[in-house]
């Protein structure tokens, strides 16, 4: 099992994320968890990495750089803070729990499965630590500033109420903040993840200055937004959602059908 600490004013927390240590939603982040704990530390990549996933590098050596005791930079992904963060900056004692974001944009349904922010919380899960990764919905297309009242006002709300639970193993805890919507008072909703189609996913291609094709990834896919049942239509609403998210990905319905057919 997995235990949230009990008493959060004594924690330690390691924070990471894949925006980069410079970042304004790790900063965010780490001001908030200042104000409930003095025994922060930040580990985070020196460079943007959003959407790389899970992945680790290990095919060139990791150097980290060091700002000052409590804050230090990778040149690697998220996984590569975490497993330093732990293993390296915190090897003496341990994180109590790991805290990764806030990321730029929400991490909902399907972009679970891309994201870095999600990557690094289950790093950390992996590493049998209690996890949360945290994301803020924005404007997709970067036409207006992040607007972090939300966060600064839901984000220790979570954290307070979390003190003391428990869940199984190998789950790590998604939680992402909405942005305002007029009229409506954030609420808490628990919900399950939700799905996009990729059949819809644009794929721009052009020509560069010497007269190579090249494609860029477009526009993200249509989501469920409308479907309030689900993470992203709970937070286009309005609504801070946390979403439980198993890392063992067997469908044991399907397991035990072709348990049968290979019988």
């Amino acid at each position: 099992m997995l235990k949230f600490p009990t008493d959060i004013s004594k924690a330690r927390i390691l924070i990471a994320n894949d925006d980069s240590i410079h970042s304004e939603g790790i900063k965010v982040l780490e001001d908030i968890a200042r104000q409930i704990t003095p025994h922060v530390y930040v580990v985070a990549p020196e460079t943007q990495q959003s959407a790389v996933g899970h992945s680790l590098t290990i095919h060139m050596p990791l150097r980290m750089k060091k700002y000052d005791d409590t804050h230090y930079s990778v040149y690697g992904t998220p996984t590569d803070s975490v497993l330093i963060g732990v293993r390296k900056v915190m090897k003496e004692a341990r994180p109590d729990l790991i805290l990764s974001g806030i990321n730029h944009g929400q991490n909902t349904a399907d972009d679970v499965t891309y994201s870095g922010t999600i990557a690094a919380a289950i790093e950390g899960t992996l590493m049998g630590i209690p996890s949360l990764a945290i994301s803020q919905d924005v404007d997709e297309d970067g036409s207006s500033p992040v607007d972090w009242a939300i966060a600064r006002d839901q984000v220790p709300r979570v954290l307070q109420h979390m003190q003391g639970v428990s869940w199984d193993k190998n789950v790590v805890i998604s939680v992402n903040m909405p942005q305002a919507v007029s009229g409506v008072t954030p609420e808490i909703r628990v919900l399950p993840q939700g799905h996009f189609t990729m059949e819809k996913q644009e794929m721009i291609e052009a020509t560069d200055p010497r007269g190579r094709p090249y494609f860029w990834v477009g526009a993200p896919p249509e989501r469920d937004v409308d479907d309030q049942a689900f993470d992203v239509g709970s937070l286009r609403a309005g609504h801070v959602t946390i979403t439980p998210l198993s890392l063992n990905l067997t469908h044991h319905k399907t397991l035990e059908s072709l348990q049968k057919v290979f019988k």
